[in-house]
């Protein structure tokens, strides 16, 4: 079994009702009902396409993607 690269995504939402329906393009991983986002994890591998599918929802105002593997993550302890 092979280990699936994962890209995490924030989807900003007009309204939460159809927030769940997400769900079956990635996992979703938190519901922020203060906010109005959802944060899921996709396929990294099919992350272009399916930032793409998101974006076109009638419910989406904006998609943002995670930057955490463009953060070092390599501590200096002194």
């Amino acid at each position: 079994m092979d280990i699936v690269e994962r890209l995490g995504v924030a989807v900003w939402v007009k309204d939460l009702k159809a927030a769940p329906s997400l769900a079956r393009l990635g996992n979703i991983h938190y519901i922020s009902k203060r906010l109005k986002y959802v944060y899921l994890y996709i396929d990294g591998r099919t992350a272009e396409e399916l930032i793409k599918r998101i974006e076109c929802l009638p419910f989406v105002k904006k998609v943002e993607r995670s930057m955490r593997n463009q953060v070092s993550l390599q501590f200096n302890i002194d």
